[in-house]
């Protein structure tokens, strides 16, 4: 099955991009396809490479960023998300790219399933 996850909600705030990191490596495991993840709303302050968690705390970012690498993950940031809250291509971590709500759109239509964490 070819899965589209969409993450609304920031790293550390929110449980959200925990649970969507572990629902998608759990589903690449049984054998389905993750082809994106859509980073919308404060889901775009998973992307940026300023983030620095203490050193006994989880990356969130890194490990999304070697989980696109690793299995060819398109991780798609909201441009107009990411604008309002100053991440910039330069401020991007390796991995990531900015595009716009058609991504999102795509990913909806190409994507037998499209699941959602966050509000």
């Amino acid at each position: 099955m070819d899965i589209g996850i969409l993450i609304n909600e920031g790293p550390y705030t929110h449980q959200a991009s925990d649970s969507a990191y572990l629902f998608a490596r759990a589903a690449i495991e049984k054998g389905h396809k993750v082809s994106r993840v859509f980073f919308y709303h404060d889901g775009v302050n998973n992307s940026t490479r300023l983030t620095e968690p203490p050193q006994d705390d989880r990356h969130i970012v890194n490990r999304w960023a070697k989980l696109g690498q690793e299995h060819s993950i398109d991780l798609v940031v909201c441009v107009a998300a990411a604008l309002r809250r100053g991440i910039k291509d330069e401020n991007l971590a390796p991995g990531f790219r900015i595009s716009g709500l058609g991504q999102l759109i795509e990913t909806g239509i190409q994507s037998e399933r499209l699941v959602t964490f966050g509000d």
